[in-house]
């Protein structure tokens, strides 16, 4: 089996994209196997700009195929926030708890639409033998919840509601996450990119 490396520290994004990517032909390598490789500093204003330039690092690093996303919420009331900046959004180091807390309290007061959001994951996937970098988008919407809802998943999971579902992602297993969430929207286009290239 080929190899590909997934651009991550995050262990619940690995989890996340290695259980979505068992049924392909690939040896999955993660970041743990290249301990001497430190992380990259994710300082551009779009996630786009990020994904790729994780996926570019880590592939130029291990001479490997690679994946590498970065993942946002978008609450449509502020303008966008915390965007880019959602794994800090609290700061520097916080914990998913110090961003979910920051987020409630931005929003509290409004109602309805005004608490309408969307996460969006964008995956690159950089092929150092070609310099050739492709990219995909997920999206769901949803909307912020005032308080915490289920112990599954991570980052903003337990705040971020799918009225359709009647729950939060945080409410959800792996494998029913796995089925609609943003990343598992962006890693089923990648797998056909990933076809293409086993």
């Amino acid at each position: 089996m080929k190899p590909i490396v997934l651009g991550t520290h995050n262990p619940h994004k690995i989890d996340e994209i290695s259980h979505l990517l068992l049924e392909c032909s690939f040896e999955i390598k993660t970041l743990k196997d290249f301990p001497e490789l430190t992380p990259v500093e994710e300082n551009h204003n779009t996630l786009e700009e990020n994904a790729e330039k994780k996926a570019k690092f880590y592939a130029k690093k291990t001479g490997l195929l690679t994946l590498a996303d970065d993942t946002g919420l978008e609450v449509l009331s502020l303008n966008g926030e915390p965007g880019v900046f959602s794994a800090r959004y609290a700061g520097e180091n916080c914990s998913y708890e110090e961003n979910n807390k920051k987020l409630i309290e931005k929003l509290s007061g409004k109602k309805g639409r005004d608490r309408e959001a969307r996460f969006r994951s964008i995956i690159a996937c950089h092929n150092p033998e070609t310099g050739r970098t492709q990219m995909v988008e997920g999206s769901i919407a949803g909307q912020i919840l005032e308080t915490i809802q289920g112990n599954h998943g991570f980052g903003y999971d337990p705040i971020f509601y799918i009225p359709k579902l009647g729950k939060t992602l945080a409410e959800l297993t792996l494998e029913e996450k796995n089925k609609i969430s943003h990343r598992a929207i962006a890693l089923m286009k990648i797998k056909e990119i990933l076809k293409n290239y086993v």
